[in-house]
């Protein structure tokens, strides 16, 4: 069965106005909770997860109603696979920002400096530099592509396997990013804000969705951009940035043009690493494997 009619339940009028409202609403959706959170005075751990649950399971239900490839779609048993990748990771995740906390809570002022109008937006720059410059390293350094090289092991891309990465990938990059805003002098309800972002980014970046985000895609990163970075061809997968595009323009890694689809995703040498169903395999596969040089990028 081809693509439209597997999506034949969803008018055709009504499927553009979701291709062209689902990015929208889900920024809506953050700068409301980013608002609320800080203008209630909310505990800032607790409000992430509800935020992070919405963000999954709205991903999720476009998926289905405007699928970009409905082969894509994980199956049960891969959302359960991908489920214990996450969970993996989150600890991972944790670990990394326990590590950090300290030192976000010590170097962190007390009142923001500038204004939360201000620091908002220069700690989305800054931590987005560093994601974006631990991501290339991450694909450029024989010893970091071990690592990261698990997350792009799918053959396909979407919102479920989104979580799929090594633990200590995890750990380096996002404690990278944290320290760097924490050094900066950023407060923690900057922090906070920044890491909603990135949530919502890399899920949405992810998902498997027909969207049109227009010229916003040459300043926000768009599922187009990151279907490219995770083409087998190497030529194309560029698009380090998962939250902003200025980057890969700045630093010659933008490849994309609107329409621009990869013939295929995955790994350029799928063999040299475990498939994704070999969760241990996978994690343990960064220690095992000889030195080669990275084989995606």
């Amino acid at each position: 069965m081809d693509t439209l009619a597997k999506t034949e339940f969803v008018p055709i009028r009504s499927r553009l106005l979701l291709r062209k409202a689902a990015y929208p609403f889900l920024l809506i959706a953050l700068v409301a909770t980013v608002w609320s959170t800080l203008a209630f005075g909310w505990d800032l751990s607790t409000a992430s997860m509800p935020f992070l649950i919405g963000t999954i399971a709205y991903l999720a239900i476009l998926e289905r109603l405007i699928p970009h490839n409905p082969d894509w779609h994980p199956s049960r048993r891969e959302w359960g696979r991908y489920g214990l990748y996450y969970l993996l990771t989150t600890i991972g995740s944790v670990i990394a920002e326990l590590a950090v906390l300290a030192g976000v809570q010590r170097l962190s002022p007390d009142v923001p400096r500038f204004g939360l109008a201000v620091e908002i937006p220069l700690a989305v720059l800054l931590g987005s530099l560093a994601s974006y410059l631990i991501h290339r390293w991450g694909h450029t350094n024989k010893y970091l592509w071990r690592l990261h090289g698990v997350h792009h092991a799918p053959d396909k891309v979407n919102v479920a396997n989104n979580g799929v990465n090594h633990v200590l990938d995890i750990m380096i990059s996002q404690g990278i990013v944290q320290l760097a805003l924490a050094l900066a002098g950023f407060s923690a309800e900057a922090v906070f804000a920044v890491g909603l972002f990135v949530v919502a980014q890399g899920f949405f970046v992810h998902a498997n969705i027909e969207v049109s985000t227009g010229w916003v895609g040459y300043i926000l990163a768009n599922p187009e951009q990151h279907r490219l970075h995770h083409s087998t061809e190497l030529s194309e997968a560029g698009h380090y940035g998962s939250d902003l595009s200025i980057w890969d323009t700045l630093f010659g890694s933008f490849t994309w043009y609107p329409g621009r689809r990869p013939n295929r995703v995955g790994l350029h040498d799928p063999a040299s690493f475990p498939p994704t169903d070999a969760v241990v395999a996978s994690m343990l596969h960064p220690f095992r494997q000889r030195d080669k040089r990275p084989t995606s990028s």
